[in-house]
């Protein structure tokens, strides 16, 4: 089963070599007809106008793939394909479906250029058969979930309150705000299982 990732395989390497240990292939760049599945994977902040907010603590923007991501977004959903976020996919996500962000959090960054490790809590939903109702996740991120996007429930929450995973409630979206891609053990390489064979 193939996925569609806007960028270029250099720089989301990660990605697919997570994909291709699940059993599936990454399509970047080009025309998404065809693939089973968008991902949207991790980098810099959404520009926050996006979401009705001036720019107060945001950085790394790439204005052109906020763009590209959103339009596929409309594509894949009206078209009801599946949809995997990842840290700032899940922003992605949330913003499209009129959500908003806090710019700025404390403790989930990463350190010294390593990911935080924490432990999270899943509530009933498609996540908690993969992660149980708690398991440890990895963190490297600045900016998290302020209000919920229509039709998106959050399913999974650190101990401070910040959202780690989203559900759409009627479509197969799905998001994270961890990284999947490179945490070691099987919740990681068992979420993209269950993402390909969403997509088939």
């Amino acid at each position: 089963m193939t996925v569609y990732l806007w960028g270029d395989a250099e720089r989301y390497g990660t990605y697919r070599r997570a994909v291709e240990r699940a059993g599936g292939e990454v399509r970047f760049g080009g025309s998404p007809s065809g693939c089973g599945g968008l991902l949207l994977p991790g980098g810099g902040d959404l520009e926050p106008w996006r979401y009705g907010q001036e720019n107060t603590a945001s950085r790394g923007l790439e204005p052109e793939r906020d763009a590209a991501e959103l339009a596929l977004l409309e594509l894949f959903t009206v078209r009801r394909l599946p949809v995997l976020g990842i840290c700032r996919g899940l922003q992605t996500v949330n913003v499209f479906f009129g959500g908003t962000l806090c710019q700025d959090i404390p403790g989930h960054a990463a350190q010294n250029g390593a990911d935080r490790l924490h432990r999270i809590r899943t509530s009933p939903s498609p996540l908690r058969g993969l992660c149980g109702e708690t398991c440890v996740v990895n963190s490297a991120h600045h900016q998290a979930v302020d209000r919920l996007g229509a039709g998106l429930e959050a399913v999974q929450w650190t101990a401070d309150g910040v959202v780690e995973a989203l559900c759409h409630q009627t479509l197969p979206v799905w998001a994270v705000q961890w990284h999947p891609e490179r945490l070691e053990g099987a919740v990681g390489r068992d979420l993209f299982t269950a993402f390909l064979a969403l997509c088939r």
